[in-house]
Protein backbone atom coordinates (compact mmCIF):
# COMPACT_ATOMS: atom_id res chain seq x y z
CA UNK A 1 0.00 0.00 0.00
CA UNK A 2 1.02 3.70 -0.83
CA UNK A 3 2.34 5.55 2.24
CA UNK A 4 -0.48 8.04 4.23
CA UNK A 5 1.50 9.70 6.58
CA UNK A 6 1.54 12.94 8.48
CA UNK A 7 4.57 14.10 9.91
CA UNK A 8 3.98 16.27 12.83
CA UNK A 9 6.49 19.76 12.70
CA UNK A 10 4.71 22.05 15.15
CA UNK A 11 2.32 21.18 17.48
CA UNK A 12 2.03 24.73 19.24
CA UNK A 13 -0.25 27.69 19.68
CA UNK A 14 0.81 31.44 19.35
CA UNK A 15 2.76 31.80 22.65
CA UNK A 16 6.40 30.40 21.96
CA UNK A 17 7.64 27.64 24.14
CA UNK A 18 10.48 25.48 24.67
CA UNK A 19 8.14 22.18 24.36
CA UNK A 20 6.67 23.13 20.93
CA UNK A 21 6.76 24.68 17.88
CA UNK A 22 4.06 26.69 15.90
CA UNK A 23 1.55 24.72 13.93
CA UNK A 24 3.02 23.01 10.76
CA UNK A 25 2.45 18.81 9.55
CA UNK A 26 3.35 17.88 6.50
CA UNK A 27 1.11 15.46 4.60
CA UNK A 28 2.72 12.63 2.85
CA UNK A 29 0.47 10.75 0.38
CA UNK A 30 1.09 8.75 -2.75
CA UNK A 31 4.67 10.57 -2.88
CA UNK A 32 3.74 13.49 -3.19
CA UNK A 33 4.62 15.61 -0.01
CA UNK A 34 1.70 18.85 1.13
CA UNK A 35 2.51 20.85 4.11
CA UNK A 36 -0.61 22.43 6.04
CA UNK A 37 0.33 25.81 8.08
CA UNK A 38 3.76 26.75 8.37
CA UNK A 39 4.84 28.68 11.84
CA UNK A 40 7.90 30.09 12.77
CA UNK A 41 10.62 27.93 12.37
CA UNK A 42 8.91 25.21 10.26
CA UNK A 43 12.18 24.84 7.88
CA UNK A 44 14.81 23.70 10.27
CA UNK A 45 11.82 21.27 11.19
CA UNK A 46 11.42 20.23 8.18
CA UNK A 47 15.82 19.30 8.43
CA UNK A 48 14.95 17.45 11.36
CA UNK A 49 12.40 15.38 9.62
CA UNK A 50 14.42 14.73 7.00
CA UNK A 51 12.32 16.18 4.42
CA UNK A 52 13.45 16.79 1.20
CA UNK A 53 12.80 20.25 0.32
CA UNK A 54 12.36 19.56 -3.41
CA UNK A 55 9.29 17.14 -3.13
CA UNK A 56 7.32 19.84 -1.12
CA UNK A 57 4.76 21.09 -3.90
CA UNK A 58 1.84 23.20 -2.19
CA UNK A 59 1.80 24.44 1.27
CA UNK A 60 -1.93 25.01 2.26
CA UNK A 61 -2.13 27.65 4.97
CA UNK A 62 -5.61 28.02 7.38
CA UNK A 63 -5.76 31.24 8.40
CA UNK A 64 -3.15 34.47 8.49
CA UNK A 65 -2.68 34.11 12.89
CA UNK A 66 1.31 34.37 13.07
CA UNK A 67 1.33 30.89 14.19
CA UNK A 68 0.47 29.79 11.20
CA UNK A 69 1.81 31.53 8.82
CA UNK A 70 4.92 33.17 9.88
CA UNK A 71 7.41 30.77 8.69
CA UNK A 72 6.26 31.01 5.13
CA UNK A 73 8.73 33.79 3.48
CA UNK A 74 11.23 32.55 5.64
CA UNK A 75 10.99 28.83 3.88
CA UNK A 76 10.23 30.11 0.50
CA UNK A 77 13.69 32.45 0.71
CA UNK A 78 15.47 29.11 1.69
CA UNK A 79 13.77 27.47 -1.35
CA UNK A 80 15.34 29.90 -3.52
CA UNK A 81 18.76 29.63 -1.96
CA UNK A 82 18.60 25.84 -2.82
CA UNK A 83 18.35 26.29 -6.22
CA UNK A 84 14.87 25.07 -6.68
CA UNK A 85 12.86 25.29 -10.19
CA UNK A 86 9.66 23.38 -9.94
CA UNK A 87 6.38 26.14 -8.73
CA UNK A 88 4.75 25.68 -5.42
CA UNK A 89 1.30 25.99 -4.96
CA UNK A 90 0.41 28.32 -1.89
CA UNK A 91 -3.46 27.53 -0.85
CA UNK A 92 -4.74 30.44 1.20
CA UNK A 93 -7.05 32.79 2.36
CA UNK A 94 -7.37 35.91 -0.58
CA UNK A 95 -5.84 38.50 2.00
CA UNK A 96 -2.15 36.45 2.31
CA UNK A 97 -1.79 37.63 -1.07
CA UNK A 98 -0.98 41.09 -1.54
CA UNK A 99 1.08 39.99 1.68
CA UNK A 100 3.16 37.45 0.24
CA UNK A 101 3.57 39.56 -3.19
CA UNK A 102 5.60 42.69 -0.76
CA UNK A 103 7.50 40.20 1.06
CA UNK A 104 8.56 38.48 -1.98
CA UNK A 105 9.35 41.14 -3.86
CA UNK A 106 11.43 42.85 -0.44
CA UNK A 107 13.30 39.47 0.55
CA UNK A 108 13.48 37.19 -2.21
CA UNK A 109 13.95 39.35 -5.07
CA UNK A 110 15.29 37.49 -8.23
CA UNK A 111 12.88 34.25 -7.23
CA UNK A 112 14.14 31.43 -9.85
CA UNK A 113 10.94 29.41 -9.54
CA UNK A 114 7.47 30.11 -9.42
CA UNK A 115 4.85 30.76 -6.27
CA UNK A 116 1.21 30.26 -7.71
CA UNK A 117 -1.39 31.66 -5.22
CA UNK A 118 -4.57 30.01 -4.94
CA UNK A 119 -7.18 31.90 -2.95
CA UNK A 120 -9.58 30.08 -0.56
CA UNK A 121 -13.13 30.70 0.17
CA UNK A 122 -12.99 30.33 3.63
CA UNK A 123 -17.09 29.84 3.96
CA UNK A 124 -17.24 27.24 1.25
CA UNK A 125 -16.53 23.33 1.32
CA UNK A 126 -15.44 22.56 -1.98
CA UNK A 127 -13.12 20.67 -3.69
CA UNK A 128 -10.08 23.00 -3.69
CA UNK A 129 -7.42 20.69 -5.39
CA UNK A 130 -7.88 17.64 -7.29
CA UNK A 131 -5.38 15.36 -9.19
CA UNK A 132 -5.45 11.60 -10.27
CA UNK A 133 -4.84 9.67 -6.98
CA UNK A 134 -6.57 12.60 -4.40
CA UNK A 135 -8.54 15.19 -3.60
CA UNK A 136 -8.05 18.15 -0.95
CA UNK A 137 -11.41 19.81 0.36
CA UNK A 138 -11.46 23.04 2.21
CA UNK A 139 -13.58 22.96 5.53
CA UNK A 140 -15.33 26.14 7.36
CA UNK A 141 -14.35 26.37 10.31
CA UNK A 142 -14.89 29.57 13.33
CA UNK A 143 -12.33 31.62 14.55
CA UNK A 144 -11.40 34.94 15.18
CA UNK A 145 -10.39 35.26 11.44
CA UNK A 146 -11.17 33.46 8.62
CA UNK A 147 -10.33 29.84 8.92
CA UNK A 148 -10.38 26.68 7.23
CA UNK A 149 -9.38 23.34 7.31
CA UNK A 150 -8.39 21.11 4.72
CA UNK A 151 -9.70 17.40 4.35
CA UNK A 152 -7.25 14.88 2.17
CA UNK A 153 -9.39 11.92 0.33
CA UNK A 154 -7.38 9.12 -1.94
CA UNK A 155 -9.72 8.34 -4.83
CA UNK A 156 -10.36 4.90 -5.46
CA UNK A 157 -8.20 2.70 -7.25
CA UNK A 158 -8.97 -0.28 -9.28
CA UNK A 159 -9.11 -3.85 -8.29
CA UNK A 160 -6.32 -5.81 -8.47
CA UNK A 161 -5.31 -8.69 -10.61
CA UNK A 162 -5.22 -12.18 -9.56
CA UNK A 163 -2.14 -12.62 -11.83
CA UNK A 164 -2.18 -16.37 -11.14
CA UNK A 165 -5.40 -16.45 -12.43
CA UNK A 166 -4.52 -14.50 -15.66
CA UNK A 167 -1.45 -16.79 -16.24
CA UNK A 168 -3.72 -19.85 -15.94
CA UNK A 169 -5.73 -18.93 -18.29
CA UNK A 170 -3.37 -17.39 -20.83
CA UNK A 171 -5.26 -13.86 -20.92
CA UNK A 172 -3.33 -11.64 -23.22
CA UNK A 173 -1.65 -8.41 -21.52
CA UNK A 174 -4.15 -6.11 -23.80
CA UNK A 175 -7.33 -7.49 -22.01
CA UNK A 176 -5.95 -6.63 -18.59
CA UNK A 177 -7.44 -2.99 -18.48
CA UNK A 178 -10.74 -4.15 -18.73
CA UNK A 179 -10.85 -6.77 -16.31
CA UNK A 180 -9.61 -4.15 -13.84
CA UNK A 181 -12.57 -2.07 -15.14
CA UNK A 182 -14.79 -5.08 -14.53
CA UNK A 183 -15.03 -7.48 -17.45
CA UNK A 184 -15.18 -10.83 -17.49
CA UNK A 185 -13.13 -12.91 -19.71
CA UNK A 186 -14.38 -15.97 -21.73
CA UNK A 187 -12.09 -19.00 -22.63
CA UNK A 188 -11.58 -20.21 -26.40
CA UNK A 189 -13.68 -23.14 -25.00
CA UNK A 190 -16.77 -20.30 -24.61
CA UNK A 191 -16.50 -20.63 -20.48
CA UNK A 192 -17.23 -17.67 -18.86
CA UNK A 193 -14.84 -16.56 -15.79
CA UNK A 194 -16.22 -13.87 -13.98
CA UNK A 195 -14.41 -10.90 -13.06
CA UNK A 196 -14.20 -12.13 -9.16
CA UNK A 197 -12.15 -14.83 -9.66
CA UNK A 198 -10.03 -13.05 -12.11
CA UNK A 199 -9.21 -9.61 -9.28
CA UNK A 200 -9.22 -8.76 -5.44
CA UNK A 201 -10.36 -5.58 -4.42
CA UNK A 202 -8.01 -3.13 -3.82
CA UNK A 203 -7.76 -1.60 -0.32
CA UNK A 204 -10.46 0.86 0.64
CA UNK A 205 -9.36 5.15 -0.13
CA UNK A 206 -8.06 7.00 3.03
CA UNK A 207 -8.82 10.15 4.19
CA UNK A 208 -7.47 12.93 6.89
CA UNK A 209 -9.26 16.20 8.15
CA UNK A 210 -6.96 18.92 10.02
CA UNK A 211 -9.03 21.27 11.75
CA UNK A 212 -7.43 24.14 13.20
CA UNK A 213 -7.90 26.99 14.47
CA UNK A 214 -11.70 26.83 15.32
CA UNK A 215 -14.40 27.03 18.36
CA UNK A 216 -16.33 23.94 19.02
CA UNK A 217 -19.02 23.55 15.92
CA UNK A 218 -21.65 20.89 16.51
CA UNK A 219 -22.39 20.20 12.82
CA UNK A 220 -18.40 19.72 11.88
CA UNK A 221 -18.59 16.36 12.38
CA UNK A 222 -20.79 15.90 9.25
CA UNK A 223 -18.22 17.39 7.22
CA UNK A 224 -15.89 14.90 8.26
CA UNK A 225 -18.05 12.08 8.80
CA UNK A 226 -16.24 8.83 8.31
CA UNK A 227 -12.50 10.38 8.01
CA UNK A 228 -9.84 7.42 8.87
CA UNK A 229 -8.04 10.11 10.70
CA UNK A 230 -8.61 13.60 12.08
CA UNK A 231 -6.56 16.05 13.92
CA UNK A 232 -8.63 18.74 15.84
CA UNK A 233 -7.31 21.47 17.65
CA UNK A 234 -7.42 20.85 21.48
CA UNK A 235 -5.60 23.97 22.28
CA UNK A 236 -7.74 24.07 26.47
CA UNK A 237 -9.14 21.60 28.47
CA UNK A 238 -12.61 21.67 30.32
CA UNK A 239 -11.72 24.01 33.10
CA UNK A 240 -10.85 26.59 30.38
CA UNK A 241 -13.93 26.24 27.73
CA UNK A 242 -14.86 30.11 28.65
CA UNK A 243 -11.11 31.23 27.59
CA UNK A 244 -11.68 28.66 24.66
CA UNK A 245 -14.74 30.05 23.70
CA UNK A 246 -13.87 33.98 24.16
CA UNK A 247 -10.74 32.80 21.93
CA UNK A 248 -12.48 30.99 19.69
CA UNK A 249 -10.87 27.81 20.48
CA UNK A 250 -11.79 23.87 21.67
CA UNK A 251 -10.70 21.85 24.50
CA UNK A 252 -10.17 18.26 24.61
CA UNK A 253 -13.35 17.17 25.08
CA UNK A 254 -15.06 19.28 22.37
CA UNK A 255 -12.59 17.64 19.85
CA UNK A 256 -13.07 14.41 21.02
CA UNK A 257 -17.11 14.96 20.73
CA UNK A 258 -16.05 15.76 16.82
CA UNK A 259 -14.59 12.49 16.45
CA UNK A 260 -17.16 10.47 17.92
CA UNK A 261 -20.20 12.15 16.54
CA UNK A 262 -17.87 11.88 13.02
CA UNK A 263 -16.64 8.37 13.62
CA UNK A 264 -13.29 8.80 12.81
CA UNK A 265 -10.85 6.04 13.25
CA UNK A 266 -8.50 8.02 15.23
CA UNK A 267 -8.40 11.59 16.73
CA UNK A 268 -4.85 13.41 16.89
CA UNK A 269 -4.95 16.51 19.63
CA UNK A 270 -3.06 19.41 19.25
CA UNK A 271 -2.56 23.51 19.13
CA UNK A 272 -1.77 23.09 22.78
CA UNK A 273 -1.72 26.56 24.57
CA UNK A 274 1.70 27.36 26.69
CA UNK A 275 -0.32 27.16 30.36
CA UNK A 276 0.49 23.40 29.97
CA UNK A 277 3.54 21.52 30.99
CA UNK A 278 2.30 17.75 30.46
CA UNK A 279 -0.70 17.89 27.72
CA UNK A 280 -1.47 14.34 29.82
CA UNK A 281 -4.72 16.34 30.73
CA UNK A 282 -6.08 16.90 27.66
CA UNK A 283 -5.29 13.63 26.39
CA UNK A 284 -7.33 11.66 29.18
CA UNK A 285 -9.87 14.10 28.77
CA UNK A 286 -10.53 12.98 25.31
CA UNK A 287 -9.80 9.73 25.90
CA UNK A 288 -13.29 9.74 28.23
CA UNK A 289 -15.11 10.40 25.28
CA UNK A 290 -12.97 9.26 22.51
CA UNK A 291 -10.55 6.22 23.40
CA UNK A 292 -8.52 6.42 20.32
CA UNK A 293 -7.17 9.78 20.98
CA UNK A 294 -3.69 10.47 20.60
CA UNK A 295 -1.14 12.88 21.59
CA UNK A 296 0.69 14.72 18.75
CA UNK A 297 4.12 15.93 18.97
CA UNK A 298 7.00 17.04 17.45
CA UNK A 299 8.54 14.14 15.31
CA UNK A 300 6.07 12.35 15.90
CA UNK A 301 4.60 10.93 12.53
CA UNK A 302 0.88 8.68 12.65
CA UNK A 303 0.21 6.34 9.16
CA UNK A 304 -3.55 7.18 8.14
CA UNK A 305 -5.41 3.58 7.76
Amino acid sequence: MEPFRIHILGCGSAMPTLRHHPSSQVVEIREKLFMVDCGEGTQVQLRRAKIKFTKLQAVFITHLHGDHCLGLIGMLSTFGMLGRTAPLHIYAPQTLEALLQTQIAVFCPGLEYEVKFHAVETTQHQVIYEDRSLTIESIPLAHRLPCCGFLFREKPVLPHIRREMIDFYEIPVSQINNIKNGADWTTPEGEIVSNQRLTYPAAPPRSYAYCSDTRYLPHLHQLVQGVDTLYHEATYDQENESRAEMFAHSTAAQAAMVARDAKVGKLLLGHYSARYDDESVLLQEAKNIFPNSFLTDEGLVFDVK
